[in-house]
């Protein structure tokens, strides 16, 4: 029977208490034993006797309730994520690892539903997946426009979140090969025509691994998301698109000339949009998109770039108004 994500939460984060009681471990490792166990056909591995026995029978009980292989992909994705929410909350998981917002989800495979042509099979990738929440969004997302087959592929250099990350393809049943790695090394992925990524922010602490880059900084560590926003553009095809999430100041800074002329040599910088200011805390902390695309095959710089900011998801009229200016562009401005 199919039930919301918030009535699936509470058997859910039910058995995560059990787990974390009975086997005295971080909610983070009761959260992905339960999923493993779901993934497993509901099966509860015991090891040394724990779960105790009477525990593996409420556990096996709320699966039953659950009845997870009967639910669709994105409520199993909202029921994940709403768990993760508390996990995180009550290990206190620094903000690096702090899940991309469904809404950006939403608004980033909205444009791409707008720019890029889906016409055909397609390959996608996300170089700083994490728990993977704004890969499966776009993907969910896209599957319901374009009907076309996918092929994802995600990377992190963090264990933990990365596990996250493989339960959550494997409940959504989602093709995505994940690979545990730092993206700014040589990735061993096909060339893509598509990409996403809520960037971190801050300075990457290996200089060594960066003397070929061309965004790096002159003198001491470069910043991480120059970095990651090069190697992306590497491991995308000629013509092909990639949307980030980036710092709203980000040509803003002393490092942004050269970052605009690295740019400028490889890319056309296609749209730079605010996203909803009332999503974050403070102008400091203030997101946008970015939108790039590959030199080559059919690409060629919009006749304007698509700038500008979404207004609050509640102020529907605003918002109404201002996905028909991106229509109007990408009519205009990319695709004329």
């Amino acid at each position: 029977m199919h039930k919301t994500p918030e009535q699936l939460f509470e058997q859910f984060n039910q058995a995560i208490e059990l787990i974390h009681t009975d086997l005295a471990c971080s909610y983070l490792d009761a959260y992905l034993e339960n999923a493993e166990n779901l993934v497993d056909n509901n099966h509860v591995r015991v090891e040394d006797g724990l779960p105790k026995p009477e525990t593996v029978k409420k556990l096996q009980d709320l699966y039953e309730k659950l009845d997870i292989q009967h639910q669709d992909k994105e409520t199993i994705r909202r029921l994940l994520q709403l768990c993760l929410l508390k996990v995180m909350s009550k290990d206190a998981i620094q903000a690096n690892h702090q899940m991309t917002p469904d809404t950006i989800g939403m608004l980033i495979a909205y444009l791409i539903g707008q720019i890029v042509p889906l016409n055909k099979p397609y390959k996608i990738f996300d170089p700083v997946v994490g728990t993977g929440n704004l890969l499966t969004k776009v993907m969910n997302d896209l599957t319901k426009i374009s009907h076309q087959t996918v092929e994802a592929y995600g990377i992190d250099n963090d264990d933990s979140m990365l596990a996250a990350a493989s339960v959550s393809v494997d409940l959504q049943q989602l093709p995505v090969q994940l690979l545990h790695q730092d993206s700014i090394t040589n990735l061993d992925i096909p060339q893509s025509d598509l990409a996403v990524a809520d960037l971190p922010i801050g300075y990457y602490p290996l200089d060594d691994n960066v003397k070929n880059y061309q965004t790096k900084s002159e003198k001491g560590h470069s910043y991480v998301h120059h970095l990651l926003i090069e190697q992306t553009m590497n491991y995308i095809v000629p013509g092909g698109f990639a949307f980030f999430v980036v710092p709203s100041n980000l040509f803003e800074t002393k490092e942004s000339e050269s970052f605009v002329k690295w740019i400028q040599s490889v890319a056309y910088m296609q749209g730079f949009i605010n996203l909803p200011s009332d999503m974050f805390s403070n102008t400091a902390s203030q997101k946008s998109i970015l939108i790039l695309q590959n030199h080559g095959a059919n690409a060629k710089q919009a006749k304007q770039v698509l700038l500008g900011s979404f207004p609050s998801l509640k102020n529907e009229k605003e918002f109404r108004k201002f996905l028909a200016q991106i229509n109007l562009w990408v009519k205009t401005s990319l695709k004329s």
